[in-house]
């Protein structure tokens, strides 16, 4: 598990430093003013590139497990470790709720 997250958070700084690139070159691609040569020469430029550096190969992962599935977005958590961690008591302004 813990290989997984550090592929992911490989995968993240790549993605950082490709971002600005990649958005170059799809600006140029689906601009219909320039040249069709051009566009096409972008195209192939844009497949080119390494596919870790897009934004769709980032999964969202538990910080604790790694978990991928049912994580929140506002901590970083998947819903096991946020219950386990809100029952103790650890998380601030979280309470169980009792009837």
């Amino acid at each position: 598990m813990n290989n997984q997250i550090q592929r992911d958070k490989k995968r993240r700084i790549f993605y950082l430093k490709q971002e600005i690139k990649r958005l170059e070159y799809k600006s140029f691609f689906h601009d219909l003013r320039l040249d069709k040569e051009f566009r096409y020469n972008t195209m192939t430029t844009l497949n080119k590139l390494s596919r870790n550096g897009s934004r769709v190969r980032i999964k969202n992962r538990c910080i604790l497990t790694g978990r991928t599935h049912s994580v929140y977005k506002m901590c970083k958590l998947s819903r096991i470790k946020f219950r386990e961690l809100a029952s103790q008591g650890v998380l601030m302004g979280i309470t169980k709720l009792s009837w």
